[in-house]
């Protein structure tokens, strides 16, 4: 027999945990869990965009600058 995982240890994504919560509470069959369902999608295309659009920012900005002004200190 397979052992049952015991997760509370874990450490879980606190946003994954709410709605995991969510549907602990509502069940996945209730109107509630389907809407929070949705917007699980929604977030989730949220942090993509973010994630998209940084990578456009550093890449307008090019590759970092090499060889920056740089003071030697003596460490007795």
């Amino acid at each position: 027999m397979a052992k049952k995982k015991d997760n509370s240890d874990a450490v879980f994504c606190p946003v994954g945990r709410f709605f995991a919560d969510l549907e602990d509470v509502f069940g996945k069959k209730s109107k509630v869990f389907n809407h929070l369902k949705k917007s699980r999608v929604e977030f989730l295309k949220a942090i993509r965009t973010l994630v998209d659009e940084k990578i456009e920012s550093l890449d307008k900005k090019g590759p970092a600058k090499k060889g920056g002004k740089r003071t030697r200190i003596k460490v007795e």
